[in-house]
């Protein structure tokens, strides 16, 4: 990315922080479609997610006082894409303080997003859960967002996401367990309510789980793999840490994903520091425009003891398989080395 993109992002992220409100592609330089591509995407973006629908890419990070939708047709060039802030807390209430993670899903003929709020007047864990927004037009930067309210989890928690698999909708979150937090799923009666019993599948015994002072599992997502396996990585380690990493849980092809015991763990990182990149996490997947590849994105800081704050930055790369049938992310691409953008962009 240039200079001239990092300059446009940080203008566009400095606009919308002053309530001016929708900023479309026009309203930033117009830049031909390139060839290659430089991490970071944007200056600052911790707990990235993107949702691919027809073509489009809808992107969106952590702000912690609102939700900004963003969209474009070549993520590359997220610097350049359409902005509109979407959704603001209310002053008070039990979803009224620090949002983060959110994630935008086409769910049937609308739209959902899942979000982390803290209650008006607290910080603590306990105070923490996932809240639901529905939009029933077809064009998510327009209509009106729906308050579903708290996801009736089991336990208060945070980062929670939606996928289908079999012909059912499960959720997964992590939950707080007493000092530690770990991952759980359940069953969905529909987007905004869980039914069943909730099953925690995975808790912090590894050593790379528990550095710097916290036991963590958190921001869990869904890959189906090539074999059919059913993949859910996860961040591990507190976000201050230079060590944060993705984890890796698999379920074998046809497993109910509701039995802890059809899940097994990667016994190492699947994505860690590397490269002069530090605290790679909290990530999402999507295909590129034609179809061909696979890829990550996941927030990274771009020096050793940066901690976890909003300089943390979206990165992208392109990743495959193993023999077997395992997602291969690799090592962090370097910050600053061009790399080919998505196969069929246009």
């Amino acid at each position: 990315m240039t200079k001239r993109s990092l300059w446009t992002g940080a203008m566009i992220g400095a606009a919308l922080c002053l309530g001016t409100g929708t900023v479309s592609a026009q309203d930033a330089p117009a830049t031909e479609v390139g060839t290659t591509y430089t991490n970071p995407l944007l200056p600052s973006g911790p707990d990235p997610w993107i949702t691919q629908v027809d073509g489009t890419y809808y992107y969106m990070h952590t702000q912690r006082d609102g939700i900004t939708l963003h969209r474009t047709r070549n993520i590359a060039d997220l610097a350049h894409a359409e902005q509109k802030l979407v959704w603001t807390p209310p002053k008070e209430g039990p979803n009224a303080h620090l949002v983060w993670a959110p994630e935008l899903h086409r769910i049937g003929k609308s739209w959902f997003l899942y979000y982390t709020a803290t209650a008006s007047g607290y910080s603590d864990d306990a105070h923490r859960a996932v809240f639901v927004l529905e939009n029933k037009a077809s064009d998510p930067l327009s209509g009106t967002w729906i308050d579903r309210g708290r996801i009736n989890t089991a336990h208060a928690g945070i980062d929670g996401t939606s996928f289908a698999y079999k012909g059912k909708r499960y959720f997964v979150y992590s939950p707080y367990l007493g000092p530690d937090s770990g991952l759980a799923i359940a069953e969905m009666a529909n987007p905004w309510t869980l039914k069943g019993k909730e099953q925690v599948i995975a808790m912090p015994d590894q050593p790379w789980e528990r550095l710097d002072g916290r036991q963590i599992l958190e921001g869990p997502e869904f890959l189906q793999g090539p074999k059919g396996d059913l993949f859910l990585t996860y961040s591990a380690s507190p976000c201050w840490s230079d060590d944060y990493a993705l984890g890796l849980l698999r379920a074998a092809p046809g497993a109910n994903p509701l039995d802890p015991k059809a899940w097994s763990k990667s016994p190492v990182p699947v994505l860690h520091k590397g490269n002069g990149v530090y605290a790679t996490g909290h990530n999402g997947f999507f295909k590129s425009p034609d179809g061909k590849e696979n890829w990550i994105i996941y927030h990274a800081n771009s020096a050793a003891g940066m901690k976890c704050t909003l300089k943390r930055a979206p990165h992208i790369q392109k990743f495959g398989w193993t023999a077997d049938g395992r997602p291969d992310f690799g090592l962090p691409v370097p910050e600053g080395v061009a790399q080919k953008v998505p196969s069929g962009t246009r």
